[in-house]
């Protein structure tokens, strides 16, 4: 049977014990909370501030360069040049349809757009060897306002904008739905290609060959 003597120590070590394992549990505990927080706030840090070589990586793969978009002036006579900067493609299809849809986009100089909202391109394929034909889906035709001003507008500012930009481009032929159209709605024919018409651009604007 223990002593009283052997109890005391028991219960003494005992108590140690407990004491430990709640000293060691509460270390783990801090341990992983200061782990989690400093994964946190490191996590946080890249996602705003990313690397510079991830800067560089993202640059590389999303080069960019300077296009002219032509606009409508405010009394709707001219076609207004319009620096974008827009992603750069390989061949010229491509970079044909960036510069449709920053056509399509709009103006963000205050000029007046020459698409109507909800324009769709359905796709942009080579003509020859100087021409492009430019697919629009039934969009275009549906939400057009029409008037030949308008039309006019919307078929110059689409064929300047690419043959002033595309240097072995010379003929733009717009489709509706895969299929040609007589015109957009009612006023210019579109059985033709169209070359660009210098006429439309608003003389401050014509210092460049296109």
């Amino acid at each position: 049977m223990a002593t009283k003597k052997q109890k005391r120590t028991e219960e003494v070590r005992h108590k140690k014990t407990k004491k430990g394992r709640r000293v060691f549990l509460l270390s783990a505990i801090v341990v992983v909370s200061v782990l989690f927080l400093a994964i946190f706030f490191i996590t946080l840090f890249d996602y705003i501030y990313p690397p510079a070589a991830g800067k560089q990586t993202a640059g590389k793969k999303r080069d960019r360069q300077e296009v002219t978009l032509f606009f409508s002036d405010a009394n709707e006579r001219f076609l207004v040049q319009e620096k974008r900067f827009i992603p750069k493609e390989k061949d010229p299809e491509a970079q044909a349809a960036e510069m449709i849809r920053a056509l399509i986009a709009g103006s963000k100089t205050g000029l007046v757009n020459t698409f109507p909202e909800k324009t769709e391109l359905e796709g942009v394929k080579r003509e020859g060897e100087d021409g492009l034909s430019v697919n629009f889906r039934e969009s275009l035709a549906a939400n057009h306002p029409g008037g030949s001003t308008a039309e006019m507008a919307t078929i110059y500012s689409l064929t300047n904008t690419l043959t002033f930009n595309l240097p072995t481009i010379k003929k733009i032929r717009i489709l509706i739905g895969g299929k040609e159209r007589e015109s957009l709605k009612g006023h210019i024919g579109l059985n033709n290609p169209f070359m660009m018409n210098r006429e439309l651009i608003a003389p401050a604007a014509t210092q460049k060959e296109g």
